[in-house]
């Protein structure tokens, strides 16, 4: 398979998410009834946030960062949900009020007492590029559309409030669990593939949160990814394999379902990843 086209396959499996927002989870206590002095930390985002996955929505790293660090979590995301989406979509959750999970985000940082805000978008714009009868192209302009739809919702954030801690997160390389997927003939090759598009994707992406004082969290990186297929170790289940391999397989449900979702291990993988790079 030529190399542009497996890059493709990745960018397709990223993207596919459910677009069917969340169920929401009632809260403790609504936002009308919060106490002033209460922090909050607002999510906004895709499926990563909302810890949508193969069984149904369950805890997301945003709900762990927010309870580890006493915060009262306004999650805003969508399941689907594209860079675009943000600024042009209504929001999701019990906290949504109609707006777009920009606008909304924005009306929260300028009424509430917010200690944290992050941001996980981007792995649903590239889907429709697989299609495209100029693929190249369109993963090239999309790229660049990201990038230009994150610096707006950064502009805007730091507008409401220019001091607040902003954390942007990337994913995992769940592509290196194509290793070991029976569905993908040449997994190999695209595990290999996926090392140096995860490297050029999360470098272009953290230059934008770093233009606006914003951390970047290399979720990438710290659940595996990058490292050398050629360290390897004794997995249970597949035998022996490259390391960050039997990682990524422990961490998302991409092994063994073909899902890009992480499991329980792997939000609070990420949420360990959100909060060091919020320090």
């Amino acid at each position: 398979m030529p190399r542009f086209a497996l890059v493709l396959t990745l960018l397709l499996a990223l993207g596919a998410c459910s677009s069917t927002p969340p169920t929401p989870v009632p809260a403790p206590t609504s936002s009308s009834t919060q106490p002033p002095d209460e922090q909050v930390h607002i999510s906004i985002g895709d499926s990563y946030a909302t810890g949508f996955g193969p069984n149904g929505t369950g805890e997301s790293f945003a709900q762990i960062v927010a309870r580890q660090s006493g915060l009262k979590l306004i999650n805003l995301a969508c399941n689907g949900a594209t860079s675009a989406d943000l600024a042009s979509k209504p929001a999701c959750g019990p906290d949504a009020g109609g707006k777009t999970q920009l606008d909304a985000a924005v009306d929260a940082l300028r009424t509430k007492k917010a200690g944290l805000v992050t941001l996980v978008i981007g792995g649903n714009d590239l889907a429709p590029c697989a299609l495209s009868q100029q693929p190249l192209e369109c993963a090239t302009r999309t790229v660049a559309d990201i990038q230009t739809n994150v610096a707006g919702t950064l502009t805007e954030l730091r507008e409401a409030a220019p001091d607040v801690k902003i954390v942007g997160l990337t994913y995992p390389d769940v592509f290196l669990g194509a290793w070991v997927n029976p569905s993908f003939p040449n997994g190999k090759n695209l595990a290999k593939l996926s090392v140096t598009m995860f490297q050029d994707f999360n470098t272009r992406i953290a230059a934008q949160y770093a233009r606006f004082g914003a951390k970047f969290a290399d979720v990438t990186s710290s659940t595996g990814g990058y490292g050398a297929l050629t360290e390897l170790t004794q997995d249970p289940k597949y035998g022996q394999v490259p390391a960050s391999v039997a990682k990524v397989c422990a961490l998302t449900y991409f092994c063994d379902r073909t899902d890009v979702h992480p499991t329980p291990a792997g939000h609070q993988a990420i949420a360990e990843a959100v909060t060091a790079a919020s320090r």
